[in-house]
């Protein structure tokens, strides 16, 4: 059971993030009328500050903080994947995002369905691309009450039976009122606590890991001797599904609704810009938790079957002070909330803009997008805690490793399409149909993993990625040839991608 220095300090930091999203109104209050824009990207108003740390918080989640550590634990030096995947994600952020950025700002867009909409003139694949999205997010919202469920039955704060379910629900009552009203701020100001909580917190446990346990020498030999010393370094046949995990990864996050979402909240493509350079201090907080999975292995923390994800939560109520790990697990839990929030809004945006309006009611006005996107937004909620309650973990588990694969097949339409528009939307969606059915064979043959089996071990999104652009750029040609006409470009950027060239220099620029 957890001891009381510990409880009261995990319920200050809860309470401290029911405090800030009680004020989250005051973050910039706008005196227009009601509108989706307003309630799901806060005006687009978000400066450096605000958008550093709602990008990050979302991007980052709890159930990242756990399961990155609980691989390390279980198997080694594969789970480190994810340093150099949110690596790669910063210069493709500075590029893509703040392009697309800058084109949803000019034209309106909310959702990345609403800028394949513009470009391609097709609703068909606008629409595809918006279910793709609400279909890989509620996994992703579900798996962040995971998080919040090992992190709290490790320090003994989560009671087993209905007791513990009432905790739970507790929490994300708290969360779902304050969306409800005042919509993408109040995660943006929850995360101003996450952010703080997360990196003092971090910082401590790590220093005190390393001064208890003899450095990280001494940790990296006591856990090689436990999990076998080959286990903590990549063999030959590892680094092909390392380097396309990585890839494949950093290609799908920005992807996401919930991280489009946060970045189309910002004020200005350059403040995008300038928080993809900034990103890569939260891929530190994440190598740091990652060692921290080393660390619990050397302890000799014996994690539940199917439980590695608690390694790190039992090393910290193990080694630490009853304040410090209720910081550590008050940390985690507002971790989880921020993100949460932002994928209810995704999803309830993306269902309210492209299904709703498109094919339900067209002359809906702002005031009743509005209403309909906070029903949705807590109906998602509600789904995410029935699913956590009904599901095993493992199904909720398995369905996000599908939903990687799948977010993977919008990037054509959406990545691509920011630069040229010449394939032809008819082939993208070939392409795309293509992609989740191969994707999907392909992880669930392999008995849900995304990564291949056979000589070749390499990540499965990549792989239906590559045969969804290879249809996509053939059947693109078989229209042309054939005369088939597309919809009409709405969004301004050139239809394929040209070089100028500067007289000053003689050097060619995209």
């Amino acid at each position: 059971m957890a001891d009381s220095a510990m409880t009261a300090t995990f319920l200050a930091v809860i309470g401290g993030a029911s405090l800030l999203a009680v004020t989250a109104r005051r973050l910039r209050p706008s005196d227009r009328l009601p509108s989706l824009e307003g309630w799901a990207l806060a005006d687009r108003s978000l400066g450096p500050v605000w958008t550093w740390l709602l990008l990050g918080g979302t991007i980052f989640t709890a159930y990242t903080f756990t399961a990155v550590p609980g691989l390390a634990y279980g198997n080694g030096a594969a789970a480190f994947f994810a340093v150099p995947y949110t690596v790669i994600v910063c210069p493709i952020a500075f590029v893509l995002l703040s392009r697309l950025g800058e084109v949803a700002r000019r034209h309106g867009y909310i959702t990345a369905a609403d800028f394949v909409r513009g470009r391609y003139g097709s609703p068909p694949l606008a629409l595809v691309v918006a279910l793709t999205g609400i279909l890989a997010t509620m996994p992703y919202l579900a798996l962040q009450l995971l998080g919040i469920r090992a992190v709290l039955t490790a320090g003994g704060v989560y009671p087993r039976g209905a007791s513990g379910d009432l905790v739970m629900v507790a929490l994300f009552a708290g969360l779902a009122v304050a969306t409800y009203r005042h919509g993408l701020r109040a995660p943006t100001v929850i995360s101003a606590l996450k952010a703080v909580a997360v990196f003092v917190s971090l910082t401590a446990v790590t220093w005190l890991v390393l001064e208890r346990l003899g450095g990280p020498g001494a940790i990296f030999d006591g856990a090689a001797e436990r999990l076998g010393g080959p286990a903590l370094l990549l063999s030959p046949g590892q680094q092909p599904a390392y380097a396309t995990l990585a890839l494949g990864s950093a290609l799908a996050l920005l992807m996401y609704p919930h991280v489009l979402t946060a970045g189309f909240a910002a004020d200005s493509p350059r403040t995008l810009r300038k928080v993809a350079v900034a990103l890569p201090a939260w891929t530190g907080l994440l190598a740091l938790f990652g060692f921290l999975g080393i660390a619990a292995l050397a302890q000799g923390v014996r994690a539940p079957e199917g439980g590695a994800e608690t390694a790190v939560p039992m090393l910290v109520d193990r080694l630490m002070p009853g304040p410090l790990a209720g910081l550590v697990f008050g940390a985690i839990t507002v971790g989880a909330l921020v993100p949460a929030a932002v994928m209810s809004i995704a999803a309830a945006t993306s269902f309210v803009r492209n299904v709703y309006v498109e094919y339900v009611h067209p002359t809906a006005t702002p005031k009743r997008q509005v209403r309909i996107a906070k029903a949705v937004s807590l109906t998602a909620k509600v789904g995410a805690v029935a699913f956590v309650f009904g599901l095993r973990d493992q199904d909720a588990v398995n369905l996000q490793l599908l939903g990687g694969v799948w977010i993977l097949q919008i990037f054509p339409a959406v990545a691509v399409g920011l630069f040229t528009g010449r394939l032809h939307p008819r082939a993208l969606l070939a392409g795309w149909g293509v992609g989740m059915l191969a994707g999907t064979f392909l992880v669930v043959h392999e008995g849900f993993s995304s990564i291949g089996g056979g000589p070749f071990q390499i990540y499965a999104g990549l792989v239906a990625l590559l045969l969804n652009l290879t249809v996509a750029l053939a059947t693109t040609a078989a229209l042309e040839r054939l005369g088939v006409p597309r919809g009409a470009d709405l969004t301004d950027l050139p239809s394929r991608l040209t070089v100028r060239r500067r007289p000053e220099t003689g050097a060619n620029h995209p």
